[in-house]
């Protein structure tokens, strides 16, 4: 199967690609939204980059789309409209952004393509009106175990922690750095220590790094902090969990699924997840020990195999079902 889509979200793309079927991504000289490729990422060969103007005879059998905008693309670029005469899936990312509740999802008023979720807390918080709605949790390639705890220190990975704020909990990150040092890893983090007033015995910033190397600097840390409000279940904590860190976690969106107790802390009490940060710090063995429980977690709930297996499905359903219901057309007429 040649799948069309846009390189919008490296973390899920790195999973999505590790499958059988050839994935086609628009590339154009200066990169951007509408032309990244594959970015000179250590993808399959499987993944090829295509420019936008020899998409229309590039053979796509399904399109999976990640911005509304993109369904405009599809029809300029392929002269195809997805969900009518092209197979399609919307992949719904994030958490809604404003009335938290009532947002109306932009599919909402169609049936011909269905939302895909990435956790079932964005499927039950968005209003997704008509659109047909399945939840397929994400899927991590498996750094393995990489965790030492040698460092009497904390790690985060959040990007533009100043940006966003209370989103990502930035202003929360004083209570742990108060416990022990903390290590801050993701994009825009060089703007973090003069925002938060912390000084270098408080606060490392780790800076955007490949993700290879991400996961051997996490695995050196004693603990892992993921003080998100409001988010998607980044996957920046499940890799972390991947890694064996244990995790002290804000249990609000998806979270709480993700994360056992046993793997750390994980409560909407600060107070609670200091007080296990530092018993974490002055307790090594116990923090590899709720490190391997979090590895265990994830494994069972994200591993590769499981969340290819889901998008194959869901795939394999589409052109069928478009097949189907083009020959009942045909019928009809």
């Amino acid at each position: 199967m040649r799948i069309l889509l846009w390189h919008v979200h490296g973390g899920w793309t790195d999973a999505f690609v590790r499958g059988e079927h050839t994935y086609v991504l628009p590339t154009t000289p200066e990169g951007g939204a509408w032309g990244l490729g594959r970015a000179g990422r250590n993808w399959p060969a499987s993944v090829i980059e295509v420019a936008p103007q020899d998409l229309a005879d590039a053979d796509i059998d399904v399109v999976v789309l990640q911005r509304f905008e993109e369904i405009a693309e599809c029809e300029r670029l392929l002269g195809r409209t997805p969900g009518q005469d092209l197979p399609a899936v919307f992949l719904e990312h994030n958490t809604p952004r404003r009335d938290i509740v009532g947002t109306v999802h932009p599919l909402a008023d169609q049936s011909g393509i269905p939302v895909i979720h990435v956790t079932h807390f964005n499927e039950l918080f968005w209003d997704n009106g008509n659109a047909r709605t399945r939840v397929i949790e994400h899927g991590i390639v498996d750094p393995g175990y990489l965790y030492t705890g040698e460092l009497e220190q904390l790690a985060a990975v959040i990007n533009e922690p100043v940006r966003r704020g209370r989103i990502t909990g930035t202003d929360l990150l004083p209570r742990f750095a108060g416990v022990a040092p903390l290590e801050v890893f993701g994009m825009g983090t060089h703007k973090l220590a003069d925002a938060l007033d912390l000084g270098p015995g408080e606060l490392r910033i780790g800076g955007d790094l490949p993700m290879a190397e991400l996961h051997a600097r996490l695995g050196r840390s004693r603990a892992y902090v993921h003080p998100l409000r409001w988010t998607s279940l980044g996957l920046s904590l499940l890799e972390a969990m991947h890694v064996g860190l244990p995790v002290l976690a804000l249990a609000t969106t998806e979270a709480a699924r993700a994360v056992p107790p046993e793997a750390g802390a994980i409560s909407t009490s600060i107070d609670d997840l200091v007080r296990m940060a530092a018993r974490l710090i002055d307790n090594p063995d116990e923090a590899r020990a709720r490190g391997l429980a979090a590895r265990e977690a994830a494994l069972a709930r994200y591993g590769l195999a499981r969340f290819l297996a889901d998008w194959d499905d869901v795939l394999e359903q589409e052109p069928t079902r478009h097949r189907v219901l083009a020959a009942t057309e045909r019928k009809a007429q």
